[in-house]
């Protein structure tokens, strides 16, 4: 076999359907987020980033950055190997205590990322639980789907947010079986918020434990930052809450908070936890600062969530088609890979605005989208020259609008 020509040709097809993915080099701007600079080649371009999961922008803040410095001049860069060996670090330690404490649980176990952290527990419970059944949402992220597939554990989807549903496939189920239901609260993509207390209410009739990944809520809602969960007062119904340091957080890691013994049996079991390198100190450093601070600061929140609404009302006014729901994602609904893609460089070329196109398989074929994310950072002149901008590739585009065009 030719391999070369194979991945050339697989490429190609990527190229012609407008799925190509190409990274815009971009380097943040420390203090002055949303602020960067692009470089192509040797040419640099002011930028302002409209897509990021920073959405509060605490990679940039003070408190966090000050942490970060103080636990590389005292610990020094690496955490020194995997947690079992020689990588637990006492920042390690209190990241945890304070992870467990936002979410009121007896215990928290981190990760290096939010997919690890998805694709460990998960895999690691519905493989040991003994003839394990997994219900599963239509719309999980692939790190669920992947954790859920390699335990080889049976998976039945139910339908995406359908408590109803959900009690179908469970009444199915021998009752003596260990059941697992696993399901997200903000869904990235559309931005809809799960039935959470419906959900609980099903899994509980059917003695189900429960997973929900919050990696999209985790420091935006709830009077603490401890999620939809926390905010509507359902944390004690969860069974595991999973959870990210890399996006409201600003950092880098996953983790999730349950018992102290369903903590100790992923951490002793999961193979995603046990054979990779920890965290660097500086990185929990960061992380606790991060999670502390906005447990007492209202500010952050406040703010953006009154910027998240002037760009939805500003794109509403101007018929620029968005999926209405009640977080704090906007998702301009394209429907047209190439032109998604256009619509993406036009904006970067010509305005200085970054907007990823979100293409298939993010999403299904025929819902190609941009997904902005407003930040208590984005300013009033911001957003007016978003809004002038995606007005002027719209009517180029000859995309339709909504009837609530001025």
């Amino acid at each position: 076999m030719d391999y070369e020509s194979f991945f050339e040709q697989q490429l190609a097809l990527l190229r012609d359907e407008g799925r190509y993915r190409v990274f815009a080099d971009l380097e943040r701007k420390a203090g002055a987020f949303p602020a960067a600079t692009r470089y192509v080649g040797e040419t640099a371009h002011p930028v302002t980033v409209w897509c990021s999961n920073d959405y509060l922008g605490m990679g940039q803040h003070q408190g966090v950055r000050d942490a970060m410095h103080e636990a590389i001049d005292r610990c020094g860069a690496g955490s020194g190997g995997t947690r079992n060996i020689s990588g637990t670090n006492h920042d390690h330690v209190l990241l945890e205590r304070e992870l467990a404490d936002l979410h009121g649980k007896e215990s928290a176990l981190l990760f290096t990322s939010g997919y690890v952290s998805n694709w460990a527990a998960l895999s690691t419970l519905a493989s040991r639980l003994p003839n394990c059944a997994v219900l599963s949402d239509a719309s999980n992220h692939a790190s669920m789907i992947e954790g859920i597939r390699h335990s080889r554990a049976e998976c039945r989807v139910f339908a995406h947010n359908d408590p109803e549903d959900l009690a179908r496939k469970l009444a199915d189920i021998a009752p003596e079986r260990p059941k697992l239901v696993a399901f997200e609260s903000v869904y990235s993509m559309d931005g809809d918020i799960a039935p959470i207390a419906e959900l609980c209410d099903v899994a509980e009739t059917y003695g189900a434990m429960t997973y929900l990944d919050e990696v999209h809520a985790v420091g935006l809602y709830g009077p603490r930052g401890g999620g939809i969960a926390e905010r509507e007062g359902l944390m004690h119904r969860l069974t595991v809450i999973e959870g990210t340091l890399g996006k409201a957080f600003g950092v880098m890691g996953g983790y999730i908070a349950s018992s102290a013994a369903l903590c100790d049996f992923v951490r002793s079991f999961a193979s995603g936890f046990i054979f990779t390198t920890a965290l660097p100190p500086a990185i929990a450093a960061g992380a606790r600062a991060s999670v502390k601070h906005l447990k007492v600061s209202q500010v952050e929140r406040l703010r953006h969530r009154d910027r998240v609404a002037k760009v939805r009302a500003r794109l509403q006014a101007i018929g620029i088609p968005m999926l209405d729901n009640p977080s704090h994602i906007i998702p301009v609904m394209v429907r047209d890979a190439k032109k998604c893609k256009m619509i993406s460089d036009w904006l970067l070329d010509n305005h200085g605005i970054y907007v990823q196109p979100i293409n298939y398989p993010t999403v299904a074929k025929g819902t190609e989208r941009l997904r902005f994310t407003p930040t208590p950072l984005h300013t009033d002149e911001d957003i007016d020259r978003l809004v002038h901008a995606l007005s002027d590739i719209w009517s180029q585009c000859a995309l339709a609008r909504t009837a609530a065009a001025a």
